[in-house]
């Protein structure tokens, strides 16, 4: 089952550290089969307020996202991110494709 890796920043500070980051990310995320699938742009908010830069990245499972992000070469670049942006970041598995929104209600009673 896919699994993701979500980040929600805020206040990113596009200096030398962050293009730095994001020139070596792409490298570090092939061994695990990483590909991002949203990573910043505008958004349209129509219920609520939104501020921020979400970022998702899908991975084959989540063994794959857990050893990307443990990975020597993610943690070598990880400070460059976070001495340069605040915010959340997670973990979340995806869905089968044959996914109906019913099928929580069977795993809330299981």
């Amino acid at each position: 089952m896919p699994a993701y890796a979500v980040g929600h920043l805020h206040d990113v500070n596009v200096g030398p550290e962050i293009v730095a980051y994001l020139r070596r990310i792409d490298d570090t995320l092939a061994p695990f089969h990483g590909r991002f699938i949203i990573h910043g742009g505008p958004v349209t908010a129509v219920e609520g307020a939104w501020s921020g830069d979400l970022i998702v990245i899908a991975f084959p499972d989540m063994a794959s996202a857990r050893a990307w992000y443990d990975s020597p070469a993610y943690r070598e670049i990880l400070p460059l991110r976070t001495r340069n942006a605040r915010g959340d970041v997670f973990f979340i598995d995806g869905v089968s494709p044959d996914h109906r929104a019913t099928d929580i209600l069977a795993e809330a009673t299981a």
